[in-house]
């Protein structure tokens, strides 16, 4: 073999030896859904307290159940599991986060409870559905109204989703640490990462946020903004009033409680005043009906 020199050259010297399959990092490895379901959802309690509230209010059970900006469809996939006679619509403006749950939540329930899960790509402003009713809009994603018309109009379409007795439920999150703009860190050691929420920053005149979630793992990588949401931090008496004034006879303010160390316990009782403390609650809203007190 000659060189372009004319050089004669080792034939071994002149090869290229291809590198050993460098081992991916956890953070290249990890499905950033699966992550965000881990760190921020809990969809067996989410449903024992949606039911448990649902029956205080109306004196029966719900079966039809509609997951506003529903995502991955866990909490849908998690409400046909009841039994044979429950059925859920998840609507969501993402196609590929849709397509996720169809694969990965929708394609581990047996064909019966599948066919009682119906997924639609629709903006919540307009999609139509038959009268429901739970109709939930959770994780805050809701927030991305960020106008009263927005909010309100969003509030009739819900409202008028509902049956006659049917309720509607959001949750929230506020206190002064919500205004802030700061880091918060969540380990989950036996899945070897930590959940990061990131309040980057804050509009105090107009209540305009951005945050991120990051994830880093026990092997030192990262992945950085997994999530971005820009929203409006609303205020529980701002999304009241609007409530009441989007037809809605009632709304009710579920706090959560504490445990010894001054952490949240997971229990959500109604509530006139709160804490003056970071707090996560549920507004669970009845619409128009004689039965409700």
């Amino acid at each position: 073999m000659h060189s372009p020199e004319g050089q004669i050259q080792d034939p071994v010297s002149s090869m290229s030896v291809k590198p050993a399959n460098k081992k991916k990092t956890m953070a290249e490895q990890a499905d950033i859904h699966e992550l965000y379901e881990l760190s921020v959802q809990n969809v067996e309690h989410e449903i024992e307290f949606l039911q448990e509230t649902f029956r205080s209010l109306t004196g029966r059970t719900g079966y039809l159940f509609r997951e506003d900006f529903c995502g991955t469809a866990s909490a849908s996939c998690q409400w046909v599991s009841q039994g044979k006679e429950f059925q859920a619509i998840g609507v969501d403006i993402d196609p590929s986060v849709l397509e996720w749950g169809r694969e990965h939540r929708l394609g581990r329930l047996d064909p019966e409870d599948r066919a009682r899960v119906s997924l639609i790509e629709s903006d919540v402003l307009e999609v139509e559905t038959p009268p429901v009713d739970l109709l939930v809009a959770f994780n805050f994603s809701y927030w991305i109204f960020d106008t009263r018309d927005v909010m309100r109009n969003y509030f009739k379409r819900a409202y008028a989703a509902l049956k006659d007795d049917g309720v509607f439920f959001c949750d929230m999150f506020g206190g002064p640490e919500a205004q802030e703009e700061t880091r918060e860190k969540t380990k989950h050691k036996k899945q070897g990462f930590t959940y990061i929420w990131e309040q980057a920053e804050f509009h105090p005149v107009t209540h305009y946020m951005r945050t991120h979630i990051h994830f880093k793992f026990k092997d030192g990588s990262k992945i950085k903004k997994a999530f971005t949401y820009e929203w409006r931090l609303w205020s529980p008496p701002e999304i009241r009033e609007l409530l009441l004034e989007a037809g809605f006879r009632k709304a009710t303010v579920y706090w959560e409680g504490e445990d010894e160390d001054g952490e949240g316990n997971g229990e959500f009782l109604p509530d006139e005043k709160g804490e003056a403390d970071l707090c996560l609650l549920y507004t669970s809203d009845a619409a128009d009906d004689n039965r409700l007190v």
